[in-house]
């Protein structure tokens, strides 16, 4: 009880800065203050704005806000969001583009389950939908999952991924980003073994810790510093009577995002001061850049504690995956048995997450892999986001990403629409 308690309380907290903002917006607007010639009511009515818009998108998950998109006919398209499968801790989903054939270059996106939602990768999908079918992995928020559904730790994620890779077939294309890089070169290895007529044409990690001691960063170094008990005692909570996962033992999103914070505290209070000058100066719109990047910055979400402290122990601490000795359902997993799957690496030379040298470590894995089936790549000016997002996704990464997969569609002898059949069937 004292930990849900403690999860109570947090909620307790921000709920309290929402109203506090909303209390102070709402009086400092009050139209007979006009008559009071005191920019003091502007700056607390600003104070008010962006503080109720701060706190309260910390429980809600974005919407996708992808409706339309301008394609190569010159016509606007419908892109409605379907569940292609539904499962407890996350969906498979599609981006249908009404009006338009099917593309014959089929992407699965797999979104990190780290704190913030699959909406996080928004830019991304947005710029692969004009000539792509684009699947994704939606992961669901734990606070929201009774504790009848069970347990989620990695190689329940692993299988999770094993499951949508088979629903889709074999022709299908996989882009890992960031946490899930080594989790997803498991699902390939696991079913290049198991079931080899499932797996996927080409596989590409983007940003991730497949060898977190490749190069050191103040991630790897925190995963080092503390112990597993400190963690469990530090980190985790059972979820508060408010919501349906009442009682199940999760890593708070708020507790992530206070530690994302931390990391850069001089930059967000700078950036937060300047939006509220903005708001006061009637400088500041509701989609303005602050907006865009804050509304899906502070929505979090709650991680198991058994998905959390497992990828602590296993992939950080215990170095499975580095090692090639990862388990999954008792079956130990073998990174050389992919001999068929393209495998390219993504990283980032100002990337301070998954720094240089931690990705393109699963080439090496790879040992059953032709070296002509293997790449990697380095933009050397992007940081963690700018490799799956920005200016330097758009214009560098993500034509090398196309054009790696597109290389590769000759090398399956089976036609498309046979190939996944036979994998469905």
């Amino acid at each position: 009880m004292r930990q849900m308690a403690t999860y109570d309380l947090m909620e307790s907290f921000r709920n309290a800065n929402q109203w506090l903002g909303a209390s102070a917006l709402s009086f400092a607007s009050y139209p007979l203050f006009s008559m009071v010639p005191n920019p003091a009511f502007q700056l607390m009515s600003a104070w008010g704005h962006v503080t109720e818009r701060t706190f309260e998108r910390m429980v809600a998950k974005p919407d996708w806000g992808i409706r339309t998109f301008t394609h190569e006919d010159g016509r606007d398209h419908l892109v409605n969001v379907e569940t292609v499968l539904s499962r407890p801790f996350g969906d498979l989903i599609h981006f249908n583009v009404s009006g338009r054939e099917e593309q014959p270059r089929r992407i699965l996106l797999v979104a990190p389950m780290s704190g913030h939602y699959a909406t996080l990768l928004r830019s991304t999908v947005k710029s692969l939908i004009v000539n792509c079918e684009v699947y994704v992995t939606d992961w669901h928020n734990a606070r929201d999952i009774p504790v009848s559904a069970g347990k989620f730790d990695i190689e329940d994620y692993t299988l999770y991924l094993v499951d949508f890779m088979k629903e889709l077939g074999p022709d299908i294309n996989v882009i890992a980003v960031c946490q899930p890089a080594p989790l997803t070169l498991a699902a390939t290895a696991y079913l290049a073994e198991l079931d080899p007529e499932a797996q996927p044409r080409t596989l590409t990690l983007i940003g991730g810790p497949v060898n977190p001691d490749a190069a050191a960063t103040d991630v790897t170094d925190f995963g080092r510093r503390v112990t597993m008990g400190q963690l469990e005692e530090l980190m985790i909570q059972r979820v508060g009577f408010k919501y349906k996962g009442v009682g199940r033992k999760v890593y708070p999103g708020l507790l992530q995002l206070a530690s994302f914070m931390s990391m850069n505290a001089e930059r967000h209070t700078k950036a937060f001061t300047d939006q509220i000058l903005r708001v006061a100066q009637g400088e500041a719109s509701d989609n303005d850049a602050h907006n865009r990047f804050y509304d899906e910055y502070l929505a979090v979400m709650d991680m198991t504690a058994e998905f959390y402290l497992s990828t602590v122990e296993r992939i950080f601490k215990g170095l499975e995956i580095a090692q090639n000795r990862f388990v999954v359902d008792g079956h130990q997993v073998d990174m050389g048995k992919i001999t068929r799957v393209a495998v390219k690496t993504v990283e980032g030379g100002k990337d301070d997450i998954s720094a240089p040298g931690q990705c393109v470590a699963a080439l090496d894995l790879c040992t059953g892999l032709p070296d002509d089936m293997k790449a990697s790549y380095i933009e050397p000016d992007a940081g963690h986001y700018g490799i799956f997002a920005g200016r330097s996704w758009r214009n560098n990464i993500r034509p090398l990403v196309l054009d790696f997969i597109d290389s590769n569609v000759g090398r399956d002898a089976m036609p498309r629409a046979a190939n996944r059949n036979a994998a469905r069937g």
